[in-house]
């Protein structure tokens, strides 16, 4: 039996540092995960949890500013390690595609499992949308997420810089863009019968 392919619709949110006194060593860790998995054009699951960072685990208050997240959230979340086995549950090796606005995620993700010395949970195909909305429309520069929804004349999914809005709000677009490249495909040629109104030919000779 083949095996379905798989969309996984990926958004994270990361650790920022304060804009006075940068901590040594701070790089961003992931302090939420929203997944929007997509089987045959449907939604099979959704996926939403906070992460408690392994480096820095006190936010900072420009963090929990900008992110309206509080440390209480983020101390109940799972561990780094069993995102990272969710991730590789998910993935179900080159059947899947890994879908994000923007390269920050998977960068990230990457980063993060090399400092924790994990393997990085993904085998497939990885797109950043971001890119192919700029190609696909000629912009010169990278736009938004939502500002990107908001052209489509659409609204967001729920509240930005949550995780699992975002990534449904990526999907979203996905969705949009993707019927925009079928617009574009060559169409079928008419037949004679589609240009031609024989009802009123016939009349006009009757």
């Amino acid at each position: 039996m083949k095996e379905k392919h798989r969309y996984l619709f990926i958004d994270f949110e990361f650790t920022m540092p304060d804009r006075k006194g940068k901590l040594t060593g701070f790089y961003p860790e992931i302090i939420e995960a929203g997944i929007v998995i997509v089987e045959e054009e449907n939604i099979f699951e959704k996926f939403s949890s906070f992460v408690i960072p392994l480096r820095f685990p006190k936010l900072t208050d420009r963090c929990k500013s900008f992110l309206h997240i509080s440390q209480a959230q983020v101390n109940q979340g799972v561990s780094f390690y069993e995102l990272i086995k969710k991730l590789e549950h998910l993935d179900r090796g080159a059947s899947s595609t890994v879908v994000t606005w923007g390269n920050m995620d998977m960068r990230v993700l990457r980063q993060n499992c090399a400092k924790a010395g994990l393997p990085f949970p993904f085998s497939g195909k990885e797109i950043d949308l971001s890119m192919e909305y700029k190609q696909f429309f000629g912009d010169q520069n990278q736009t938004g997420l939502w500002k990107a929804v908001q052209e489509y004349g659409k609204e967001g999914t729920g509240k930005h810089h949550r995780a699992l809005d975002d990534a449904m709000t990526t999907y979203s677009i996905f969705r949009l863009v993707e019927k925009d490249k079928q617009y574009l495909q060559k169409p079928t040629p008419t037949t004679i019968g589609d240009r031609v109104d024989f009802s009123k030919l016939l009349n006009k000779f009757a």
